[in-house]
């Protein structure tokens, strides 16, 4: 195996080893260092990668174990000469040690259409129709197949909606890595329409899963004993009112 491959090896990865592998750097050579640089000298990429992984995370987009450090510090009561000793916890996570587990990352870069680099080493390498310096590359074709690989077997985006509905969300998200949009930047209604009419598996129909909040068991009927049935019945009909 190459030495980037070893990293495969591994449930949880930090955040800061998640961009850094991300934009195909290997983590062992500058994990420690790499936010005591200068952002032009960071590999190209990375900071961008960071704000969204952190922005998702924060955002609960993206699951994640936060670990904050804890800090002791000095502060003078210059008023009495005192000096006043206390811990406090930072407010920012330490991303060297806070972790995302390996399927959650892969989970999140493709509900953003990223479907290859390091952590998809097999999926698409020999799909050649989805590689963009094909000259026979063709948008809508990829765009299908890929809103297909996302959405396909992904709870968290078919909750509470049909495949085709589903399929229209992330097309319309993705829209401008296919060139689904006008000049104006908006999403092209018309072949999003179509493109997610070829990617839908479900084409007769259907009702949407029922989304896992408003599952709920129906209430357990209240057991009544004879006696108490009884009783109630004479309290009924002693009632003047």
């Amino acid at each position: 195996m190459e030495k980037m491959d070893y990293w495969r090896l591994c449930d949880e990865l930090s955040v800061i080893q998640t961009a850094l592998l991300i934009v195909g750097e290997d983590p062992a050579a500058n994990q420690d260092y790499i936010h005591q640089w200068e952002s032009h000298n960071r590999p190209d990429g990375y900071d961008a990668v960071m704000a969204a992984l952190q922005s998702a995370i924060f955002s609960i987009k993206l699951r994640a174990k936060l670990k904050y450090d804890v800090n002791y510090s000095q502060q003078n009561e210059y008023n009495g000469g005192l000096t006043e000793n206390e811990w406090y916890n930072n407010q920012i996570p330490n991303w060297h040690r806070s972790t995302i587990r390996l399927d959650d990352i892969k989970t999140w870069l493709k509900n953003r259409g990223i479907n290859s680099g390091f952590f998809f080493p097999y999926d698409v390498e020999t799909d050649e129709f989805l590689d963009r310096h094909n000259t026979c590359f063709a948008p809508k074709l990829a765009a299908a197949v890929s809103a297909w690989k996302a959405v396909s077997g992904n709870d968290t985006l078919l909750n509470g909606k049909t495949p085709k509905q589903a399929l229209l969300k992330w097309l319309r998200e993705n829209a401008k890595n296919y060139g689904l949009t006008d000049e104006e930047g908006k999403p092209n209604e018309q072949g999003i329409e179509e493109i997610a009419k070829v990617a839908n598996w479900n084409i007769q129909g259907g009702a949407a899963k029922t989304p896992k909040a408003l599952k709920s068991n129906p209430p357990t009927p209240k057991k009544t004993s004879k006696n108490e049935a009884l009783q109630e019945k004479e309290d009924r009909d002693s009632d003047p009112f």
